[in-house]
């Protein structure tokens, strides 16, 4: 158990996703604790654990992304019962090592019915066995923090109903963005949308952004950073400090020559539409491949821009990631992918303009039977490990353009 909470812990951070610095090992727990475990548990247990929990796992959390989908269509209907087939086939496991002498579990029983009440009353659409959990918060806990204590039960009435009424308001005022790439669609880039620059007080992870709508859009930080490299000879020598060779000894006759300035950005913000079916608004790389299929994994190494003829191009330096097999890992249910090398074996960097860039991608280490350091950090897992895993259980959307 401790090395599955080294593991856990060793998970690199991702945008609106829960870091464990400590593994699963706390003293309060509670629901969102275990669903934001539950994202990052599957690759921990591997090789720990026998397979069929490993399955069962997966299968569950197919089955919970699945039924929160805001359309779903009949093939979603046969991934859903396929899902829950799998799981109830898996699950045996649990009792047949004595983890649970049975399955009496109210929860668990109600998966069964999902299928025959979307029939009936469409996509639950996130609504879950919980609601009343977390309702109570919303509508009891916090208005009587907010009231004077005193005679208090008319004041968090009052301030519900209060609170209900600004929330009908603001979803007819607001309007969910659609962000689309020159890439997905349009033919002509001045057929794209303009989206506004968002302020400090829009721009927080994970918040309805108001805007133009398009499927992607990838934007450089506002501000380049003060004494980086300037020419590309000395971004060479800050990327690659190690690197023996010079890089006026490397043969450049090929390559595009850039003898101006350039500026170095340490991050970039992307701004995407996260529909229940992203391929029914035009694509995103390859529309004749599926998910994973038609989209490629790459590191950022850095982000710089430089201006040719007036115009500036913000761009991207990437390590390519290759796909380790056509298909998913059966067990795990994601992608596994592992960095890209060359012939000589440097690594198979590339400049790519960051319009290409989709969206970030959260990677987990394959950690495999072996127990790892107690020295390592979650900031060291993209240099210690040889091979990841796609996580497509970052967040729904994810989960939709990865499976």
């Amino acid at each position: 158990m401790s090395d599955i909470d080294r593991r856990i812990a060793a998970v690199a951070s991702f945008s609106g996703l829960r870091r464990f610095h400590e593994g699963r090992d706390f003293r309060q727990w509670t629901w969102n604790d275990s669903k934001a475990l539950m994202k990052v548990f599957i690759p921990a247990i591997e090789g720990h654990v026998p397979q069929e929990m490993v399955r069962a796992f997966r299968a569950l959390l197919e089955f919970c992304f699945l039924v929160r989908r805001n359309v779903i269509t009949e093939d979603t209907m046969k991934q859903i019962q396929d899902a829950l087939t799998r799981f109830h086939h898996y699950r045996q496991i649990f009792e047949t090592l004595g983890t649970v002498p049975h399955f009496s579990l109210p929860r668990q029983h109600s998966m069964i019915h999902y299928v025959d009440m979307i029939r009936l009353f469409t996509a639950p659409n996130g609504l879950c066995s919980s609601i009343t959990e977390s309702k109570h918060i919303k509508a009891v806990k916090d208005p009587w923090r907010w009231s004077s204590k005193n005679n208090a039960l008319g004041q968090p009435l009052e301030l519900t109903s209060l609170h209900e009424g600004c929330s009908m308001v603001l979803y007819y005022q607001e309007l969910l963005p659609l962000f689309l790439m020159d890439s997905c669609g349009h033919e002509d880039p001045a057929e794209v949308p303009v989206v506004r620059p968002q302020t400090e007080d829009e721009a927080h992870d994970g918040e309805i952004v108001k805007g133009s709508t398009v499927l992607a859009f990838v934007r450089l930080a506002k501000t380049p950073q003060r004494k980086q490299a300037r020419t590309v000879a000395e971004l060479a020598d800050e990327l690659f400090p190690d690197d023996p060779r010079d890089p006026e000894d490397i043969p450049t006759a090929s390559c595009p020559r850039h003898e101006g300035k350039l500026q170095v950005f340490n991050s970039a913000a992307a701004t995407f539409y996260a529909p229940s079916d992203p391929s029914g608004v035009g694509g995103i790389t390859n529309p004749d491949l599926e998910g994973m299929r038609g989209l490629n994994v790459a590191r950022v190494k850095c982000f710089f821009s430089f201006k040719f003829n007036w115009e500036v191009y913000p761009c991207v330096l990437i390590q390519w990631f290759d796909k380790i097999s056509d298909c998913a890992d059966e067990d795990t249910g994601m992608w596994m992918v592992k960095p890209g090398v060359l012939e000589d074996g440097s690594p198979n960097l590339s400049v790519i303009h960051i319009d290409t860039v989709y969206r970030a991608a959260h990677l987990i280490p394959v950690y495999g039977p072996e127990f790892i350091p107690h020295t390592l950090k979650f900031y060291h897992s993209y240099d210690m490990f040889r091979s990841f895993y796609v996580n497509k259980y970052a967040d729904h959307h994810t989960f939709e353009i990865a499976s």
